[in-house]
């Protein structure tokens, strides 16, 4: 298969959000509160929205905005939302059991160390299982936060498969963003857990981006790995909005394609292009079952990435901004990506809707996770600047 970035529609989109067949199955959204118990953390604050004039001006839009999640309860990701809000529903179910629980997982990263940090804060255990090819730094960062690290011989979903013999084996509680048949009620909560930052983005008190007419986005891109952050904004989307909805893209690795695949062959598919990316995150094979049933119904295409197109997106992150730069890591900046690459294509690969866009929303996802590999991407700019510190200061 081709390497070049492709857009693909949505053949299996549905217009009518009301006939939905996934919604039946997450109940859990509706019921789910995340913003009111995550704001009762310590250390909580809503992430910042960001508007990029510069990016728009370089992509002929009105406006662009960010939602910057890098500095997220510390973590330097969105992950903490779903994981902690998982794990908190979890012992909220079952108050009876004996303490402290182990609750393990699978990660190329940010997921594993939410689960870490949610875990140690609640009092509770943590094993981590992670793939051979992990960059030492995030390793590290899991085991600061008391988790015990397995690094697996094998890819993302050997790790899984790993994580889920422990649990089986040894009665831990398996904290999985993605799903399988007769696995799907703890990765609904992990989902519905990231409801929070787009309800922040209701209310924020400098740029209420949803709260009026003239602020709402018409386009949304959405980073996947298994999808299932993708699928959480998709199904907050098509329920809020309805039909005056925004548009609503995922963006994946040109070499780990999994929803682009699944898209062509109607069902949950292995990438089609299954190869080393460095947007780790978004380094998985096969959708989670859950999101795949949402983001077939809601999604409206996919565009796939380079790596190379990762990196000028952290570029432009770190130039963002009068006063501070958005640090951005390989994963947190394929939204960003996307957008790019999708305006870039070809006139007759572009879908016919985007010549009506004048606005869009991206989400840095994750700060620089991988400093050494951040510092290395970013090269000559930090030197010059000063970025690539946790605060993003560039006066510093």
């Amino acid at each position: 298969m081709s390497l070049l970035p492709e857009y693909i529609s949505n053949p299996h989109l549905n217009s009518d959000p009301s006939t939905f067949r996934s919604w039946k199955v997450h109940k859990a959204f509706s019921e789910a509160k995340p913003l009111e118990w995550h704001a009762s953390l310590p250390g909580y604050e809503p992430a910042p929205l960001v508007s990029l004039p510069d990016v728009a001006a370089k992509l002929n839009l009105d406006q662009v905005w960010c939602k910057d999640e890098s500095g997220r309860f510390g973590i330097k990701a969105f992950k903490a939302l779903g994981a902690s809000w998982a794990i908190h529903r979890w012992l909220q179910r079952n108050p009876g059991t004996q303490k402290p629980v182990t609750f393990c997982t699978a990660t190329d990263g940010n997921h594993g160390k939410s689960v870490a940090w949610s875990a140690k804060m609640m009092g509770q255990r943590a094993e981590v299982f992670m793939p051979g090819n992990t960059v030492p730094a995030r390793i590290e960062r899991i085991r600061d936060e008391g988790a015990t690290v397995h690094v697996i011989d094998g890819n993302y979903e050997a790790t899984v498969a790993a994580a889920k013999r422990a649990a089986e084996n040894n009665g831990y509680v398996l904290v999985q963003d993605t799903s399988w048949p007769g696995y799907e009620s703890i990765p609904t909560d992990v989902k519905a857990g990231y409801l929070t930052h787009f309800e922040e983005l209701e209310s924020q008190p400098d740029k209420p981006l949803h709260g009026s007419e003239k602020l709402r986005p018409d386009l949304v891109m959405l980073q996947s790995g298994v999808g299932s952050w993708a699928a959480a904004a998709v199904w907050y989307y098509h329920k809020k909005y309805g039909k005056n909805r925004p548009k609503l893209v995922v963006v994946e690795p040109v070499t780990s394609d999994g929803f682009a695949a699944s898209l062509i062959a109607g069902k949950p598919e292995i990438p089609r292009n299954a190869g080393e990316t460095i947007m780790a995150g978004l380094n998985c094979g096969r959708p989670s079952l859950l999101a795949w049933e949402v983001l077939r119904e809601g999604a409206d295409g996919v565009i796939t990435v380079t790596d190379e197109s990762a990196k000028e997106a952290m570029r432009i992150f770190a130039k963002s901004g009068k006063r501070k730069a958005i640090v951005s890591g390989e994963s947190g900046a394929s939204g960003l990506a996307g957008l790019l690459t999708m305006k870039n294509l070809p006139d007759g690969e572009k879908p016919e809707w985007l010549r009506e866009v004048r606005s869009a929303l991206v989400f840095n996802t994750e700060g620089d996770t991988d400093p050494e590999g951040y510092r290395e991407i970013i090269g000559e700019l930090e030197k010059m600047m000063g970025i690539g510190k946790n605060d993003g200061d560039w006066k510093k």
